[in-house]
């Protein structure tokens, strides 16, 4: 009998890389060997949780609400691991990370007093970078990236759930009817943020796995998510963000959710990633745990939010 935790290993890392070989490589096993785990967990479960195609694995309904529950199993497992390690080394010196702008400073930046208080013996070296940065070329001990990650030799653990949500401001509501379908976004100005290529300049990206594909246009393309979440609050046009950039303008009604005729994409999720070449210390342990702990089961920003209807 194949070993259940294994299983969900597997299946989280097919997951989050959205391949079985790529998390065959990831877990230094032999792509027949994932194949047979996820086979196993599939047949004891019942029910299939992926959907197959030649080109890509994607998660269906049911694999989607099976990843929350296996994450928060293995993020148990993990926390149980790493008390025990932390009997022995000492959380403590610099640890350098590189996050997001918005994300770190919205999300990151708050919790670092509480870190603080947890560990005195640890010093924080923030970067706050968009661009894709070389962890082992530059120093970083862990950095916090947002989407999938492509680079395999990077050990990826995802901390938090990433929804994206279209929305716009009363003012420019008041002038525009708010679109009801997908087709009807070509009539819209629609902001583009020109580092993401789901929701860049010319084309948004829709259903679950983002394979509906839809052209759009707009008077204003930036490289920063703060800054068209500025411009949509100035009346200027119509957003599609994550939940973290949008999440507390729709509670404060300065910004209105849109829903339309598919489903809003949900991104592979929030990581924090670290090299793979070595065991990873005390110190990147702990933050990755602290993080884990604090957005789980469910981040703040995704509270008191529609969601989206498959």
């Amino acid at each position: 009998m194949l070993d259940r935790i294994a299983g969900m290993e597997v299946f989280a890392k097919v997951a989050a890389i959205g391949s079985l070989s790529g998390a065959a490589r990831a877990l230094n096993m032999s792509p027949t060997m994932a194949t047979k785990h996820m086979a196993a967990l599939e047949d004891r479960l019942g029910v299939k949780l992926l959907h197959r195609t030649t080109r890509k694995i994607t998660l269906n309904e049911a694999g989607r609400r099976y990843l929350e529950s296996v994450e928060r199993i293995l993020l148990e497992l993990s926390e149980a691991d790493a008390t025990a390690a932390a009997e022995r080394m000492e959380v403590g010196g610099t640890l350098r990370v590189n996050v997001p702008v918005s994300f770190g400073v919205r999300e990151i930046v708050p919790l670092l007093a509480e870190l603080a208080d947890l560990h005195p013996a640890l010093s924080v070296d923030l970067g706050l970078s968009d661009r894709t940065v070389d962890l082992v070329e530059e120093g970083w001990d862990v950095a916090i990236r947002i989407g999938r990650i492509e680079d395999q030799s990077l050990i990826a653990r995802r901390i938090a759930r990433c929804r994206m949500l279209l929305a716009a401001s009363p003012a420019y509501l008041a002038k525009r009817s708010p679109p009801a379908s997908v087709s009807e976004l070509g009539s819209h100005n629609c902001l583009g943020y020109t580092l993401s290529s789901s929701v860049g300049p010319d084309r948004w990206r829709f259903g679950f796995d983002g394979s509906i594909i839809v052209p759009v246009t707009g008077n204003l393309h930036a490289n920063n998510g703060d800054a068209l979440v500025a411009a949509a609050l100035a009346g200027q046009g119509m957003i599609y963000q994550p939940t973290f950039l949008v999440g507390d303008e729709i509670r404060a009604g300065r910004l209105v959710s849109i829903t339309l005729d598919e489903p809003l994409m949900e991104l592979p999720g929030v990581f924090a990633i670290y090299a793979s070449n070595r065991r990873p210390p005390a110190k990147v342990r702990a933050f990755i745990d602290f993080l884990a702990g604090k957005f789980a089961p469910a981040p703040r920003w995704d509270r008191n939010l529609p969601i989206s209807a498959e």
